[in-house]
């Protein structure tokens, strides 16, 4: 098939999936008016407006995004891509669509709050199949989510805490207006709340669940330049990776293995060669690679990310920044590289082998505190949060228990031996192993 019937199929198969994820999307706003227990935060302003003054919640709707719009084009003025326009056409369709699913299920009213409950449920999983699909068709953004990465990319702010920062807005205009209007709290409940925290992860879940929407959408073009063949791109290097507790002696183990074994090693140059390719700063790096305070939390603060398939969060863009950068590396040359999750990166690498260092307690300390030589002394509960970060960073990006044993081909306590001793024995392993 030519390119050009490609393209124009490509193209008509994205604006059908776009559509009919708005009329999924109207739905899901539906469905929450019904329930009656709270809408989600972009619905409370046109929901509470319809109530008191005679346009509908659809009409509303339409002209909130005409604004988020307007703020766009003077944002970025000349900068504007006239194409975005096609938003207006896309949210008078959203807007309508609300207005005639609103008055297919009229006569649905919920006896009881269980049924409220389940109803605003169905609602946020339609919502978020909606967006799922609207978010894949790649055809346009909403004016909303259109408007945050204008705010993000203009004004050099990251993307999740700008999305957070609109749907606050949202809820905060609702309330003050609820109570100007209608003198109560009308819109905002519980179910604002259950809308809020579930969407997001709504959308990753359908999209991890159903892959074929994505691949029905890909032209054969895309199909045929995203086949890489790695059965042998690794062939001519070895690897050791070494993941480590903070305080254990990975680095200098890391760092003499390399040194008797002849080949480079990567730890904090990582950082260097991330700084280049990101542009972000050592400092900011080395703040935010390779831990995660609370991986709950982070889940929740990642889900802005779904609604937009363009922007990721900042430590997913390091994540994936550094294992093409350790990808790339381990096909030129055979090396030693220091956590950052590099044994999963590598977990097609056929001459890779993973070891991981721990020791107890006390020997840690004594290391941080008096060669590492930080700024206050490092305790029992130090240690602790350390290691959590470092195991909700690998469960995070890897999906896998940091400090399972199965992960690795060797696990070695280095406070039995030292430093030095615990390199000789990993190289005695790699040598029986004869990589």
């Amino acid at each position: 098939m030519k390119k050009e019937n490609i393209i124009n199929i490509n193209l008509f198969k994205r604006l059908f999936v776009f559509i009919v994820g708005l009329f999924i999307m109207s739905f899901g706003v539906s469905f929450s008016v019904k329930a009656d227990i709270g809408v989600s935060p972009i619905s409370c302003v046109p929901y509470i407006y319809s109530v008191y003054f005679p346009l509908t919640i659809g009409e509303f709707t339409i002209l909130l995004n005409v604004l988020f719009m307007g703020i766009q084009i003077a944002i970025l003025r000349r900068k504007y891509n006239p194409f975005q326009l096609v938003q207006l056409p896309a949210i008078i369709v959203f807007g309508y669509c609300i207005d005639g699913t609103m008055f297919l299920i009229e006569s649905l009213i919920p006896s009881n709050y269980i049924e409220q409950l389940i109803l605003c449920l169905i609602s946020c999983a339609a919502l978020a199949f909606g967006i799922l699909l609207v978010v894949k068709s790649r055809f346009t953004y909403l004016p909303l989510e259109g408007l945050v990465v204008v705010i993000s990319k203009t004004f050099k702010k990251e993307f999740g805490k700008i999305k957070i920062s609109m749907d606050t807005l949202m809820v905060i205009l609702g309330v003050i207006s609820s109570f100007i209007f209608l003198n109560h709290l009308v819109g905002i409940r519980e179910g604002s709340i259950i809308a809020a925290l579930s969407i997001g992860a709504m959308i990753k879940y359908f999209s991890t669940k159903l892959p074929f929407i994505e691949n029905w959408l890909a032209d054969e073009v895309t199909k045929e330049s995203d086949v890489e063949d790695i059965s042998d791109k690794y062939n001519n290097t070895f690897v050791i990776t070494i993941s480590r507790e903070y305080g254990s002696g990975g680095h200098e183990i890391g760092k003499y293995i390399a040194k008797e074994l002849g080949v480079a090693f990567y730890d904090k140059e990582l950082i260097d060669l991330t700084s280049q390719k990101t542009g972000y700063t050592h400092e900011y790096i080395q703040e935010n690679e390779q831990k995660l305070t609370n991986s709950l939390l982070y889940d929740l603060y990642e889900q802005n990310f779904n609604y937009v398939n363009d922007e990721l969060p900042p430590k997913d863009v390091l994540f994936l920044i550094q294992s093409k950068i350790i990808r790339d590396i381990c096909e030129k040359e055979s090396c030693v590289i220091v956590g950052r999750c590099a044994n999963f990166i590598l977990k097609d690498h056929p001459n890779c082998i993973n070891v991981f260092i721990h020791a107890n307690n006390e020997y840690r300390k004594d290391k941080i505190n008096k060669i590492y030589k930080v700024k206050s002394l490092f305790g029992d509960n130090d240690l602790k949060d350390s290691d959590e970060k470092r195991a909700n960073y690998c469960m995070h990006f890897a999906k896998k228990d940091w400090r399972d044993a199965t992960n690795y081909h060797i696990t070695l306590d280095s406070s039995l031996y030292g430093s030095k001793v615990s390199a000789k024995k990993v190289i005695e392993f790699i040598k029986e192993r004869k990589i």
